[in-house]
Order: C-alpha cells, then sequence, then structure tokens
C-alpha cells in the first residue's frame, strides 16, 4: 500500500547471511541474491515451483552467461528423460539484470510429479504436472480475504489453529471500535458504525478505494467463471467461509463481508455530503508491530468523503445489484440503492481529492483524476440499469474511446477506466454493435500489448522494465486478468498461454527463483509485512497463511530496509522477503484480489462440467412481450428476455409462436426467422451472454389481419420461460 510516510520499524539484527546487491556466479551461472527467509536459489534453471498445466505453456528461463543454445532434459520422478531440446539464447535481460535462456517443453503433455528440468549441469526444483494443478491456490488465495477480516472471530475450524484470533475493531477493550467511529477534527461532528470490512493489508486501516476495486475483482471472478459454465468451483460450501450451506456461492459471501462495510462507510442523509463515502478508517497514529487487531488500542478516525472512494461504492454497488440478485433480491436492491446515491453524490461533488498529506497512520491513497472512476461506476450502473442517464454517462466521457483506459501498467486503484471497458465487453447492454466491437477490440489491444511485452522478455512478464513498483506483483496479475478476458471475448489460444505464464513469473520463474506466494513452491516466501502473521518478529505468532501474495520487486526501495539491503538491485530483483520491508513485501487485499482471480481461471478444466455431472439444465427465463405501435396491418413489438437462472447463458435462441397468423417482416438487436407460425431469435454477437438477472432486448416488425393478440408462451435455448 503506498505511503508517504513509514509505520515505526522493529529494528532486527544484523543477518548472518550476506545480501548481495550483484549477482553471484554458481557453476558458470549467474543467480540472483537471496532475501532474508527464503531459501537462495541454488539453482540457475528458474521454473513455476508448483508446477505447469498438461495443456498448457512449459518454459522455464536458465540464467546463463553461454551465448550458445544449451541442452534440457525433462526428467520423471524416476529420473528418466521423458522429452529434451535445445534452449533459445536471449542474451541480456534487463529488468533482471541477468542473462538468460528460455527452455520451451510445452510439448510434453504427460502427467505426473516430482519433474525435474535439466540444463547444462543444473537441475529446477521439482514440480508437477496434472491438471489439479491449481485447486488448492484457488482455495488459498481466497481464504485470505477470510483472514483479513475486520469484526469477526476468526475460527480455527476454517483456518487451523495457528491462524485463529479473535475478532478485531469491536469496541471490546482494548480496541476503541469501529462500531461508533468520529471523524478527524472539522470532518464531521457525529460517529459512523463502519465495522466488517477486510483489512487492507499489513496494517488495521480499510480503505474505501483499495476496497471498491478488490471487492469488484473477486464478484468478477464469478460472473467470469459463470460466463464459462464453471461457477460451481467458486459455489456454495466450496470455500473456507462461515456462511457455507447457505445456498449462496461462497465468493459472493466473502465478497459481502467487505460490500457491506463499503455502504457503512456512506454519508448519511441528513448530513453534509449525504451519499458520498468516507475515504479511509485507521488508527490515528502508525500501529506498532506486532499486534493482533483485537488487541489495538488507539482511537480510530474517519477521513473525509472523496469523490474517487464514492465512485468505487458506486461500481462495487452496482456490480452487486447485477450479480447477487438471483440470490438476494432485496440485497442485490439495497447495492442498487447506495449506488445511485453515490453517483448523484458525486456528481455533485466532481472534485473532493484525497490529499497526499493524509498518510498519518494509513495510506493517503490520493486521486487528483477521478473521469476514470466516473467512467467505471457509470459503466456498471448502465449494465445494472439499462438506463439511459448512465449510458450517456459511458458514452459521453473521455475514457470510452481513449486509446489510453489500459495503461502499459495495467490498471489499479487509481487507474480504473480499464474495468468501464472490461464491464462493457463482456455485460450485454444495450450499446450499439458498433460500440462493443470497439470495446472488446481494445480489451485485445491490450492483451497484444502485453503478450509482446512478454515475448521480449527473459521472464516473461508483462510488465515494462519501469513497471517495478510498490505492488508490481499486483499489477502482473492484473495484466493476467486482461489477457484472460481477451481469450474469453476470441478463443484466441495464445491470451489462455499469456494469463497461464504470468503464473509462471509469481511462482518462480523469476529473477530471484523465488515464489512470491506463501505456501506454494519449494522455495516461497514468509515473511511478508503484517501485523498478526508476524513470526519473524514473535516466534508465537504465525507466518502469512498460504496464499498470500508479497508486494513484489520494487525498484523504488521506499523503506530503510530495502534502501539499505537492496541498493543497486536490477529493478526484478528489488525484493526482500523480510517483514520490516513494506516497500517489497507488504501484502493487500488488492494483489490477492486479482491472483485469486487469476487462480480460479487457471484451475478450470475444459472438461469440468462445472460439477453437474451432466448436460446444463435447461435455462430459466422470464419474457416480456409489448405491442409498441399498431396500425392498419401493421404492428412493432419489444421483446425482453431475463436470465432468472444461477448460471449464464453463453448463446441464447428464443422461440416462439404466433397465435394468429403475425408476419414478421424485420427485426433489430437479434437475428429473426419465421416458418409457418414459429419465430426463433439468435442473439447477435454482442448480446450473446446473459449473466444471471441479466436481459436482452430487440424488437420486431411485422405484419397482422386484424387482431393481434401476443404470443402465449416461450422458450430460452428449449427451456420454458415464465
Amino acid at each position: 500500500m503506498p505511503r508517504t510516510t513509514a509505520p515505526p520499524l522493529r529494528r532486527l539484527p544484523r543477518l548472518s547471511a550476506a545480501l548481495l546487491t550483484g549477482t553471484l556466479l554458481l557453476g558458470g551461472l549467474a543467480v540472483a541474491p537471496a532475501a532474508s527467509g527464503a531459501t537462495a536459489a541454488t539453482t540457475a534453471v528458474r521454473v513455476n515451483q508448483v508446477g505447469y498445466l498438461p495443456d498448457g505453456p512449459k518454459r522455464a528461463t536458465v540464467v546463463t552467461t553461454a551465448t550458445q543454445a544449451l541442452s534440457w532434459q525433462l526428467r520423471n520422478a524416476a529420473g528418466t528423460v521423458v522429452a529434451s531440446g535445445p534452449t533459445v539464447p536471449r542474451g541480456a535481460d534487463a529488468p533482471s539484470g541477468q542473462s538468460v535462456q528460455v527452455a520451451d517443453f510445452s510439448s510434453y503433455q504427460g502427467t505426473g510429479t516430482g519433474y525435474v528440468l535439466s540444463v547444462d549441469g543444473s537441475g529446477s526444483v521439482p514440480f508437477d504436472i496434472r491438471a489439479d494443478l491449481y485447486d488448492a491456490l484457488r482455495s488459498d488465495a481466497m481464504a485470505f480475504f477470510h483472514h483479513q477480516r475486520s469484526g469477526i472471530a476468526i475460527d480455527a475450524s476454517l483456518v487451523g489453529a495457528a491462524h485463529a484470533r479473535p475478532a478485531g475493531h469491536l469496541g471490546v477493550s482494548p480496541n476503541k471500535g469501529d462500531v461508533s467511529v468520529p471523524c478527524q477534527a472539522t470532518v464531521c461532528d457525529y460517529t459512523q458504525d463502519v465495522r466488517g470490512g477486510w483489512y487492507d493489508a499489513g496494517d488495521h486501516g480499510k480503505y474505501v478505494v483499495n476496497g471498491g476495486l478488490s471487492t469488484w475483482l473477486v464478484v468478477n471472478s464469478f460472473e467470469r467463471a459463470e460466463r464459462a459454465g464453471k461457477g460451481a468451483a467458486l459455489g456454495d460450501s466450496t470455500l473456507r467461509v462461515p456462511e457455507r450451506g447457505n445456498g449462496v456461492p461462497d465468493v459472493l459471501d466473502e465478497a459481502r463481508w467487505e460490500l457491506d462495510f463499503l455502504m457503512r462507510m456512506q454519508v448519511p442523509a441528513g448530513k453534509p455530503y449525504a451519499g458520498m463515502a468516507f475515504h479511509k478508517v485507521h488508527d490515528a497514529a502508525w500501529t506498532g508491530m506486532p499486534l493482533r487487531p483485537d488487541q489495538d488500542a488507539q482511537p480510530r478516525e474517519l477521513h473525509r468523503p472523496s469523490t474517487a472512494a464514492t465512485l468505487n461504492l458506486a461500481a462495487a454497488a452496482a456490480q452487486c445489484a447485477r450479480v447477487y440478485r438471483p440470490y438476494d433480491s432485496a440485497y442485490a436492491d439495497r447495492c442498487l440503492s447506495a449506488a445511485r446515491r453515490a453517483w448523484t453524490a458525486a456528481q455533485a461533488n466532481p472534485a473532493m481529492y484525497a490529499p497526499s498529506s493524509d498518510s498519518t497512520g494509513g495510506g493517503a491513497y490520493e486521486d487528483a483524476r477521478v473521469t476514470d472512476e466516473f467512467y467505471w461506476a457509470a459503466a456498471e450502473l448502465y449494465a445494472a440499469t439499462g438506463e439511459s442517464a448512465y449510458r450517456d454517462a459511458v458514452t459521453s466521457s473521455s475514457w470510452h474511446t481513449s486509446a489510453d483506459a489500459f495503461s502499459p501498467y495495467g490498471f489499479g486503484w487509481a487507474d480504473t477506466a480499464a474495468l468501464g471497458r472490461l464491464v462493457l465487453a463482456t455485460v450485454p447492454t444495450g450499446l450499439p454493435a458498433s460500440d462493443v466491437a470497439r470495446v472488446r477490440a481494445s480489451v485485445t489491444a491490450a492483451a497484444d500489448g502485453y503478450l509482446s511485452r512478454m515475448a521480449a522478455q527473459g521472464y516473461a512478464v508483462p510488465v515494462p522494465a519501469d513497471g517495478y513498483f510498490w505492488g508490481s506483483n499486483g499489477e502482473v496479475a492484473n495484466d493476467a486478468v486482461v489477457m484472460a478476458v481477451a481469450g474469453e471475448l476470441t478463443g484466441d489460444a495464445r491470451y489462455r498461454a499469456g494469463a497461464l505464464e504470468t503464473m509462471d513469473y509469481l511462482l518462480g520463474r523469476n529473477a530471484l527463483g523465488l515464489s512470491y506466494v506463501t505456501g506454494h513452491g519449494e522455495s516461497a516466501a514468509q515473511n511478508q509485512h503484517h501485523r498478526f502473521w508476524a513470526h519473524q518478529l514473535d516466534a508465537s505468532l504465525p507466518h502469512p497463511p498460504a496464499g498470500s501474495l508479497a508486494g513484489g520487486p520494487n525498484s523504488g526501495l521506499q523503506d530503510p530496509i530495502a534502501a539499505q539491503r537492496l541498493a543497486g538491485c536490477a529493478p526484478a530483483a528489488c525484493y526482500i522477503d523480510h517483514i520490516d520491508s513494506y516497500s517489497t513485501n507488504e501484502v493487500a487485499v488488492n494483489w490477492n484480489a486479482p491472483l485469486a482471480w487469476l487462480a480460479a481461471y487457471a484451475a478450470e478444466r475444459a472438461s469440468d462440467d462445472g460439477g453437474s455431472g451432466g448436460e446444463p439444465p435447461a435455462s430459466a427465463c422470464a419474457v416480456t412481450y409489448t405491442v409498441t405501435n399498431s396500425w392498419n396491418t401493421g404492428f412493432t413489438a419489444n421483446v425482453t428476455v431475463e436470465n432468472t437462472g444461477r448460471t449464464a447463458v453463453d448463446g441464447w435462441q428464443l422461440t416462439w409462436a404466433y397465435p394468429d397468423g403475425q408476419r414478421v417482416t424485420s427485426a433489430w438487436n437479434a437475428t429473426v426467422t419465421q416458418s409457418g407460425t414459429a419465430v426463433g431469435a439468435r442473439n447477435t454477437d454482442w448480446n450473446r451472454t446473459l449473466a444471471p438477472g441479466a436481459k436482452a432486448s430487440f424488437g420486431v416488425q411485422g405484419t397482422h389481419n386484424g387482431t393481434n393478440p401476443a404470443p402465449a408462451s416461450f422458450s430460452l435455448n428449449a427451456g420454458a420461460c415464465s
């Protein structure tokens, strides 16, 4: 989490192992230095330490000064060579400061455990090749959010004894609360109940701008899985949450914990700036380390509302209104009401910016450009309601046609225009087909840029050489989200391969030969900056739970430990697994959210039917047929079909029969054909997908013989509609 003022550090004895800032030569191969708490990279063959999917890309990077191609051999657990070939020399890799070659063994599609890739006498760490490779990470990465919950006891039955803890910030001594929090001086003269939500990172702060983005990604992971017909893997009783068994997908239960908090941060009616969202809540001063949340005795403060926070609330709540409706319509209505109020308040206060100076006790999360948040929120509100006011806000925004919506650095809490594009590219709306095609083309163009950058680098990283800043691992995962969506839109396997290859980087194929995800990989980070997961400071406290993503290399070196021990590092090697290196090794919800999204995506298998065990059930649907104009022997009618089921419909045909000889002569927003009395309407490309609760509308013009009764029944994909 970016800060301008550092939290207090607990000084540690100097480490016994020398920390080098250059590279070591091991057997003629250059090896990056290791950081405290991580096993040194004893091999120059850098692989995804968890492994590879049988049908996915399988590449490794070899650190070497050799300029000629080398031979690689893939051995199974018995030591038998099962594949071999030559490496491809790549030479100098600027971000890592290393000379590298690449070994590509993608053609091998056998499965098993304990594989080792050997190059020029050096062998990789053992890894697996199997279809269920990412099942555990899918669960662990999502469990991170439950661990980070505020205002609820974290129970040992769900997380294990080591990570269990009492509820934090519920007003139980020594906590001062989050149930009745005052504002900073001059901000307001009342208190607000802002309990719940997720602790943002390694501290005890809760931030609306980061919470909105993270919630959107968590919910979007379910949306995407539903569109792919794989939503069952994130369904009820699939994750470690206390709400298991309530008939609601567990991933939505988890996101609701944060959504409830975001809505509690909205300024009440009758108060100044009603409908706006307070920017953040945290301790009055930086919280010391180590410290369990329930032991935090500091006063808590609400910080003044901001336009950016308000629009994050509007976007996340509007998304909630769409996605939660099949499971809890009353909650969806509550979300939509909050989103509408936030939008109206933001329009009335379009330039309330969080100041960069507000960084005592918590990150400032300053953002003086919020046109992108307006675009994102408008896109979500339009997708949720179909209303022209929100459509006009979308189409009049400069971001709707800007070439910069997807920046070279992807998207993030301060750059959200890309989220608006992703919504409009994947959720059916009433935008013209040409608009939808252009938006979708922008997604694939961004993904093409990431693929090009990966192809030009020895470690296949989608970020530019100057992109190793605070939270670079989150940036990598966000780029993978864009590539995965591009694959969904086009069916082009290149994008899936690119998204999967980013996982290789996060799990060990990188300049340090280190997995940045706790508990996943033979040499994995384990001392992330966190006040409770602080084993490095206090042996009675736990290491971070499996599935926690470190912020990653940061050439800014914005903490004393990094500045002291990483001076002169190459950008991709500016990382140390030390609890006090908050600028390289903190955890945060906005980094774990794309990791969880990506893990769920990577865990899906082509043969997986989503748990149904057979053919998918007929679509549940509701149809409204309205004659909009009628004259002599002619008429026009509007037809709206709604997906009332719990799974997405990808490609639809609506059928009906006219009871009195009506004939369709033309249609719009659907392809309509007629044979006798039977009529069929097929989706266009832009409205082919109907998420749960989504609607598609189209129109027909026709003739009649003096009477024009409406059709008696409709069927969607052969399933009867109500």
